[in-house]
């Protein structure tokens, strides 16, 4: 099984998280997407060209890192289960996990990018439209983890998959250390096993790249 993939990439550490949380063994295929190069090469495999994608055979590819956790989900039943029984349990962790891809990591994903712009360049009607979201969004997070240490209970489950990374790039972009429970949230998830294994390839490339900028 072949994951393709840069630590950077909070969908590819969404992805990197299950597979530890499963217990999954795969062989990394780092992409550099910021490479024409290596831009190039990984879209003579997969032409659309987003990471991260799995292949968990020769002839078989699974793109988006949502549906990669549910066919590990599938075929992998070991270690944690991501995504729970029960048709009300599994839409409400599937429902999380959308509202965390599209109204958190998608709008600190787009505050990243325009802070790498020059500030004349920045587009600050979309700016302001991305941390609106993230104020609505830290006020709900904070809101259920009051009552739950996960997002959607007490299993860590693919919602957790998808919050957390992006809480790691928020810290600097829109924090939220007036959110109580968002912080202690990420300070459990800072203590979790497969979340360490991700911050152990993810901090050395961060601290390379804040050098190059």
């Amino acid at each position: 099984m072949e994951l393709y993939y840069n630590v950077l990439s909070t969908y590819s550490q969404k992805v990197l998280l299950a597979l530890y949380e499963k217990n999954v063994a795969f062989d990394r295929k780092i992409v550099q997407l910021m490479d024409s190069a290596g831009r190039a090469a990984y879209e003579a495999l997969y032409p659309i060209g987003k990471i991260p994608l799995l292949k968990p055979k020769p002839d078989h590819m699974v793109p988006e890192s949502t549906i990669i956790v549910e066919y590990l989900e599938g075929h992998h039943p070991g270690g944690t289960q991501l995504i729970p029984d029960g048709i009300d349990a599994a839409r409400q962790v599937r429902f999380m996990d959308r509202m965390s891809d599209f109204y958190l990591n998608d709008p600190v994903a787009n505050l990243f990018f325009s802070s790498m712009k020059p500030e004349d360049k920045r587009d600050q009607d979309a700016i302001a439209k991305y941390r609106k979201h993230l104020t609505i969004t830290y006020q709900h997070l904070n809101e259920r983890l009051a009552k739950q240490p996960f997002m959607c209970g007490e299993a860590f489950t693919l919602a957790d998959c998808a919050t957390i990374p992006p809480l790691f790039y928020a810290q600097f972009l829109f924090p939220y250390a007036e959110h109580a429970n968002i912080v202690a949230y990420y300070e459990r998830a800072k203590q979790r096993a497969s979340y360490q294994k991700v911050l152990e390839e993810l901090l050395p490339a961060w601290e390379g790249m804040q050098k190059q900028t």
